[in-house]
């Protein structure tokens, strides 16, 4: 079996224990990556050794280059895995590993470049037989015809950031009055967020949802599946419960678009993990959304219903094995898994809580997987994401899962910081996410009904 030497792993926090653990069980060696404000979190003792980075600010830590590279160089590393978030799509960087005379884990640059924008991802789509909604290339605001183009879409329209993600500069347009002022919004967030301006238009689905099809290639040619997801329960585009396989879609239709999506990317060459995330109409219908080279945070109920180390099946790729050395030849649904990301943050106006974790004990009932980076006494700090845990169940079906998550979250202990675990009870306790009829705007719905009872409550009890 090919394999590495040592690997370093340019993240932190919950992802970068996950992959100590995938590369300890394959027996490598790991190095660990830090900012002053990690230095003492727990994971850091998962890895055989760790290089200090430098000060707390990503830029002048996990998203300095020329620091990891160096970090590598001097630890020995012979490959780096980039885990998501920070540098994980960052084509310039990928390359420079290549560059430095390392292997890179994840797809090849090219895929980064052209994936990592979203109106050329669009194009690659349709080229290759992809559903894909009504929509432009990179838009002109000083284009005569872009009104034009907007009503031949068809209100409402999105104005979308063709590059970076997590829906930082999105904005719907309801009307050709709003498109001027909406172009210079989204294009004022996109340059501050991405460093690139470019925007385009693409039709508004009304309460889609949001499934998203697990892909594995390697170096040889082959891709593979590895089902869906769905991700629609979510707070502002960002995605706060995930579950595979996504209920509620006829089991032909669901291998015809998974068969589909591994056959176009093995034919144009995709060569290592990667997820094509699309949205599904309330008739059915899917379209393409956009394409995440990477490992994605919520691999974890892939993996539950498959037994299929995603991590590992990365790294092995990577280090040049076909995917027929490793993965079996059937793979089939195994039950029903569904993840919960507890974040810190105030659970009704969602802003971030920072602070020292007096108390956090996670749950620990057989059959719940946390995967965490945090351990009771850390601190958590504004400068990174407000994830604290990502809470993991499985079931012999989606009903048992369910359940095994209420449980699981009603244990969760977290004293010093406020978390979101309080939203999260209230949507897998709806009767609207029980019988899956679930779309991206459901938790913002929820919310609102939750405040407006609570209101017409105090409203009430003030007239006695």
């Amino acid at each position: 079996m090919a394999s590495f030497h040592k690997v370093l792993v340019a993240n932190r926090g919950a992802v970068a224990s996950r992959i100590f653990r995938a590369l300890r069980e394959m027996g490598i060696r790991s190095v660990a990556v830090y900012s002053d404000a990690d230095r003492e979190l727990p994971y850091m003792a998962e890895a055989d050794q760790s290089v200090h980075l430098g000060a707390s600010p990503p830029r002048e830590s996990y998203l300095s280059i020329d620091k990891i590279l160096a970090a590598a160089a001097t630890s020995g590393a012979d490959a780096i895995h980039p885990g998501y978030g920070f540098l994980a799509e960052n084509a310039e960087f990928a390359q420079r590993v290549i560059d430095a005379g390392l292997t890179f884990i994840g797809p090849s640059p090219r895929w980064l470049r052209d994936m990592g924008h979203k109106t050329n991802a669009r194009r690659l789509a349709q080229q290759w037989g992809l559903p894909t909604g009504a929509g432009t290339g990179v838009v002109d605001p000083n284009d005569p015809k872009l009104a034009e183009h907007a009503a031949a879409i068809g209100y409402p329209i999105m104005v979308k950031p063709a590059a970076g993600g997590g829906g930082i500069g999105m904005i719907r347009v309801e009307s050709p009055a709003q498109l001027a002022d909406a172009l210079r919004s989204a294009r004022s967030a996109a340059e501050r967020g991405f460093g690139v301006s470019d925007v385009y238009l693409e039709k508004l689905i009304q309460k889609p949802r949001h499934v998203e099809i697990q892909l594995l290639g390697d170096a040889h040619g082959h891709v593979t599946h590895l089902f869906d997801r769905d991700c629609s329960i979510q707070r502002r585009n960002q995605k706060v419960i995930e579950e595979a396989p996504a209920p509620g879609i006829a089991a032909q239709k669901r291998l015809d678009v998974l068969r589909h999506a591994a056959t176009v990317l093995a034919a144009a060459g995709y060569d290592n993990i990667g997820t094509l995330e699309m949205l599904m109409s309330s008739t059915g219908e899917f379209s393409f959304l956009e394409m995440n080279t990477r490992l994605q945070v919520e691999h974890g109920v892939t993996e539950e219903i498959t037994g299929v180390d995603l991590v590992r099946g990365q790294i092995r790729s990577a280090a040049g094995e076909s995917l027929r050395s490793f993965l079996p030849n059937n793979i089939e649904i195994q039950g029903h898994a569904i993840e919960a990301r507890v974040c810190a943050e105030d659970p009704t106006r969602f802003f971030p809580s920072v602070g020292k974790l007096e108390v956090f004990r996670p749950p620990g009932p057989a059959g719940v997987r946390v995967e965490t980076g945090y351990a009771e006494g850390n601190t958590v700090t504004p400068h990174y994401d407000s994830l604290l845990a990502k809470v993991i169940v499985h079931g012999s079906d989606r009903a048992t899962a369910i359940a095994a998550l209420q449980e699981a979250l009603s244990s969760f202990e977290v004293r010093g910081v406020k978390t979101n675990i309080p939203a999260i009870q209230m949507v897998i306790a709806s009767a609207q996410f029980r019988s899956g009829d679930v779309h991206t705007g459901l938790m913002q719905e929820l919310l609102d009904r939750a405040k407006a009872e609570t209101k017409a409550a105090v409203s009430l009890w003030g007239q006695k």
